[in-house]
């Protein structure tokens, strides 16, 4: 059987091209996503083998997609799709239960290589993340002991978007006052208190394009 993978990218030609090369290749793309969170809907209703995800996406980006996938998805395995290099992403990635990490300046040559590997259950990183892979260890102990939950997560990047505390409860489908208190129980633990102070903070983390 070949491998079932889906596929997640905001950019509708990105998704296209990497559909035509991997159905070429003999994969088969069950589903497209054009967000994280329709990524994690897809994969809970076709269990596929393989997520194949851009790490910047609306609503839920790919680091807290993949999150969301390991805890509630463990059959599918999710492969990020980065122009990111940095320690700091890379150690996201592998807290967050990624097993590929392929930098899209290698897409083409990479990609096909990280499935396959991905789906005999090893990890894949691109040969050009291995310096960040040193930094992210080295890094890892001096992560902050107030780390976000998934959903707070998920709450920070809806923010940092723009979203409204009403909008950020219909996306999330919970009542606004819960809403409220993930936002202030994010905003006490990240100890930032203006909204413009969490955008710059999720863009710094990578959770939204600047």
């Amino acid at each position: 059987m070949p491998i079932r993978i889906v596929l997640a990218d905001d950019h509708v030609l990105v998704r296209q091209s990497l559909k035509t090369l991997l159905e070429r290749e003999g994969f088969q793309v069950v589903a497209e996503a054009s967000d994280g969170q329709e990524a994690v809907r897809h994969a809970a209703s076709l269990q596929p083998d393989i997520a194949v995800m851009d790490i910047s996406m609306p609503i839920l980006n790919g680091l807290n997609a993949a999150r969301e996938m390991s805890r509630s998805i463990p059959k599918t395995k999710v492969i990020l799709l980065t122009q990111h290099d940095e320690g700091q992403y890379i150690s996201e990635a592998l807290d967050a239960g990624v097993k590929g990490y392929v930098l899209k300046n290698q897409v083409a040559s990479d990609l096909l290589d990280a499935i396959r590997q991905v789906s005999r259950g090893q990890v894949y990183l691109s040969p050009g993340v291995s310096s960040g892979v040193m930094e992210a260890y080295h890094s890892k102990s001096e992560k902050s002991k107030n780390s976000l939950t998934l959903r707070e997560r998920q709450v920070l990047q809806l923010i940092a978007e723009g979203k409204s505390t009403k909008d950020v409860a219909s996306l999330l489908g919970i009542s606004v006052k819960t809403a409220e208190s993930h936002r202030t129980r994010l905003m006490n633990k990240l100890d930032i208190h203006e909204t413009a102070s969490l955008v710059r903070y999720a863009v710094r983390q990578g959770m939204v394009e600047p």
